[in-house]
């Protein structure tokens, strides 16, 4: 079976999970808003903890060098997005009624992908499977609570370390190496929906990262085409907050 229908697959799948997610989430505002108070003494916690789970589809933005423009094989490089997962603790800050500081450290898995269109009409697809460590640091400006639910949006910088990274294997003349930090700037929205025992934040935010991630291979015709790697990310997370 071609690797590539699997992961579009793979990627319908993702996405019918969010739909549905957001769907349910949605579906029980008219609960919420007629139920009685739930956690009342909430917004009064200085301090509050928890946990986030989430999927995340991650693709490159892709400068050319000028080898690509002078290739004779290589037509055309893509970057199509790539699924995986991620996983966090929550730690939540009150500044003061509409402000938070968030922490939100975490390990996120995801595969990203290049693909390499060829003069023969070959395409090539280069995979790259990460293991991040991430912490992100954000701002949260937070409405007024309706009854049992409000509405945020957030932004802020994250510093990633990738566990998985190929940047060291300097024998391995065939795979395209991306270092080990990355540097990116998040930004997003969510709702907190509160029950009696817990409150439950879907969220949805966007990365886009800083530095160059692209560490040359040489004599590889495949890392020669590029010039720079920048990462992009679309997270759909769900948050249980206490």
């Amino acid at each position: 079976m071609d690797s590539s229908n699997i992961w579009y697959k793979f990627d319908l799948h993702g996405y019918k999970v969010n739909a549905l997610l957001f769907l349910l989430c949605f579906l029980l505002l008219p609960t919420l808003a007629s139920a009685q108070m739930n956690r009342a003494d909430h917004d009064n916690k200085k301090v509050y903890f928890g946990v986030m789970m989430g999927f995340n589809n991650s693709n490159f933005r892709i400068e050319h060098s000028q080898d690509f423009l002078n290739h004779d094989s290589i037509l055309v490089v893509n970057s199509p997005k790539g699924p995986g997962f991620n996983l966090g603790i929550v730690s939540n800050l009150r500044l003061n009624k509409h402000f938070d500081l968030r922490f939100v450290p975490g390990v996120a898995f995801s595969t990203r992908r290049l693909e390499y269109q060829q003069i023969n009409e070959l395409m090539v697809n280069k995979e790259i499977e990460s293991v991040l460590l991430q912490f992100p640091l954000s701002l949260k400006f937070k409405s007024d609570r309706y009854n049992n639910f409000r509405f945020y949006v957030l932004g802020g910088p994250r510093l990633d370390y990738d566990l998985a990274s190929n940047s060291k294997k300097r024998k391995a003349f065939d795979i395209v190496k991306l270092g080990r930090f990355d540097y990116t700037i998040d930004y997003g929205l969510g709702v907190q929906f509160f029950f009696p025992m817990f409150i439950l934040a879907p969220e949805v935010s966007i990365s886009q990262g800083i530095p160059n991630l692209h560490v040359p291979t040489e004599q590889l015709q495949f890392s020669n085409v590029l010039d720079k790697l920048f990462s992009r990310t679309i997270m759909f997370k769900l948050q249980f907050e206490g």
